[in-house]
Formats: structure tokens, C-alpha cells, sequence
């Protein structure tokens, strides 16, 4: 008996959804984050509209002044769906993880001089109630915004900032135990060093335009808070001075900063060139955004700067400013 293999292709009838073919083509394969972002949002059949807000739909483009063609013009460079999110940050985990395993498990901790302990403490930890207050406005824009590919990116923003939430409280553990985090929020319900960072996020948690909270919250006090904090304070002044430990703790609030910023970015870029009027109104809100987040960092950023905190500061606001022009935004 004699058997013969051979090879068959077979054509597919269609490579991916109807709403998908209709925006990219019917005979191009779709990726996987264009088919779970791309039009997923309802759009019709409401069945009625909110009695908490009886002025708008439950997804309504009129509850911010940014206007678009489009809504799903909007792109993550990161190519973020959920499946892929997950992945990248087990990932980032596995070695938050490990970095915090290897200052526990050699005593690291107990090398960091006393002053630098100190500083470390007043300085991170009630930093723990900003990163939660990035979860809240986070998620109010995913729950505000209009459509998938503007507020999915959000949801994730919103629980990565639980997580450097969790992390900001084990290097306060780590550090200081239970006392610390006591202290860190009696600093920010008290201390006039924390009343301005304070005033902001609580200003924020209030703004009804989804798209102006995106840019208080994730261009302009993420823009300026981590490279202020991280990038200056961390891997540079306190670095030079034996805090390395205290980098490695705080790796993954740097990388993470250093990736989200291109989603930011790309948004940003995305919603200003759509019109003029848009980049008018995008411009308005950076600027005046970026001035109050300047202001209230900088008492922040004295309690490990001193007297090179304005000096500091202005050179954060000015790479933010050449960030942003990169991105179609003067300001």
C-alpha cells in the first residue's frame, strides 16, 4: 500500500470582522489589537440615557471640547490589548520582584545612610496617594471617554498606578515599617510641603472634560512628577550619594514612565493635529496644567534637592516643553 502526502492551502473565505475590513481592507489579516480596539464600543440601542446625567448618552463625544473625525484615530504605539498588557507586565513584575528580593535578601536596605533613608521616606511614600489618585482619574476617563481606542489604553494606566501604589508602600515597609506609611499620610493631610500636589489631585478628581483630565493627569503631572522624581531625585542625586538600592526598588516606576509616554505622546500628537481648534484647546490645558504641577512639585522636590530644586525643576519643565513640541504642541 502505497500512501502519497501532499499539501493543500486553503484560501480563507474572510481574514478578519466586518467592522475591521471596512476600515482596513477586506484582504489584509488583522492584528490582534486592531480587532479588540477597533469599533468595539456601542454605538446604538441605548436603551436609555443615564438618570445621573440625563444631558448626555452613556458614551456621548459631547462631554469633552476636543472634537474628532474619528475617534479611533487614535493608536498605541505599544500595540496594548489586554492579552499583550498582561504579558508586559508579569514581565516587568518578574523582575520588580526579584529587584525587591535582592536588596531584602542581602540586607541592602540597612547600607542606605540614615540621611538618605530619611529622605527616601518623606520623599516616596506619600507619593503612594498621588499614584492612587492616577487609579481614580485613570479610570473616570476610561468610564467618560468616547471610544475603545482612546479609553482602553486608560484602564491600564489606571491599574498601573494601583501598582506603583503597592510599590511606593513596600519601599515604605521595607524602609520605615507600619510607622512610615503613618507618617507619609500624616504628611499629606498635613505637612505644607504636600498641600499643593495635594490640592492638585484632588482638583483633578473633580474635572468633567475626559480628555482635559487625560492631560492633568497623565501629560502633565506624570510629565513632570517622574523625571523630576525618578529620573533627577532617584537615579541621579541619591544614586551618587549610596542610594542604588532605592533605584532598584523604584525600576519599574522608571521603565514604566519611559514606555507610557509614548502612548502619551502619540495622543497627544493625534488629538492637536485633527484641527486647529483642538490644538488650541490641547495647548490651553497643557499649559495650564504644567504650571500648577510645577508649582506644587516643587516644595516636593526640595526635601531631597534643597536649594537645587527651582534649578531642577525649570530644566524638567524644559525638556517637557521640548517634549511636547515634538508632539505638535508648543507650549
Amino acid at each position: 500500500m502505497q500512501i502519497d502526502l501532499r499539501t493543500v492551502t486553503i484560501k480563507p473565505l474572510r481574514h478578519t470582522f466586518d467592522n475591521i475590513a471596512r476600515r482596513i481592507g477586506a484582504d489584509k489579516p488583522a492584528s490582534r489589537y486592531q480587532e479588540g480596539t477597533l469599533d468595539m464600543q456601542q454605538e446604538a440601542n441605548y436603551h436609555y440615557r443615564p438618570t445621573w446625567d440625563p444631558d448626555h448618552l452613556i458614551y456621548d463625544r459631547d462631554r469633552t471640547a476636543i472634537r474628532m473625525a474619528d475617534w479611533y484615530g487614535f493608536k498605541d504605539p505599544r500595540q496594548f490589548y489586554y492579552g499583550a498588557y498582561a504579558l508586559a507586565r508579569a514581565k516587568q513584575q518578574d523582575t520588580a520582584e526579584a529587584n525587591f528580593d535582592f536588596v531584602e535578601n542581602r540586607g541592602l536596605a540597612a547600607t542606605l545612610p540614615d540621611d538618605i533613608r530619611d529622605t527616601v521616606l518623606k520623599l516616596l511614600v506619600p507619593l503612594r496617594h498621588v499614584a492612587w489618585g492616577g487609579n481614580m482619574n485613570n479610570a473616570a476617563v476610561c468610564a467618560y471617554g468616547y471610544g475603545t481606542a482612546f479609553t482602553q489604553p486608560c484602564i491600564y494606566q489606571a491599574m498601573d498606578q494601583l501598582g506603583i501604589a503597592q510599590y511606593l508602600t513596600r519601599v515604605g515597609l521595607l524602609l520605615g515599617d507600619v510607622e512610615a506609611l503613618d507618617a507619609a499620610k500624616r504628611a499629606w493631610m498635613e505637612d505644607d510641603t504636600w498641600q499643593g500636589l495635594r490640592r492638585y489631585v484632588e482638583d483633578t478628581m473633580v474635572l468633567r472634560d475626559p480628555v482635559e483630565l487625560f492631560v492633568a493627569q497623565n501629560v502633565a503631572l506624570d510629565g513632570l512628577l517622574y523625571p523630576l522624581v525618578y529620573e533627577t531625585i532617584i537615579d541621579d542625586v541619591l544614586s551618587a550619594k549610596g542610594g542604588t538600592p532605592v533605584a532598584m526598588l523604584t525600576q519599574f516606576m522608571t521603565d514604566w514612565y519611559a514606555e507610557t509616554r509614548r502612548w502619551v505622546d502619540a495622543t497627544v500628537k493625534t488629538a492637536a493635529a485633527e484641527s486647529d481648534a483642538n490644538k488650541a484647546v490641547v495647548g490651553g490645558w497643557i499649559a495650564q496644567w504644567r504650571d500648577r504641577a510645577a508649582a506644587a512639585l516643587l516644595p516636593v522636590g526640595r526635601i531631597a534637592l534643597g536649594a537645587r530644586a527651582d534649578e531642577l525643576t525649570a530644566e524638567v519643565v524644559q525638556q517637557f516643553n521640548a517634549r511636547m513640541a515634538k508632539a505638535g504642541v508648543p507650549v
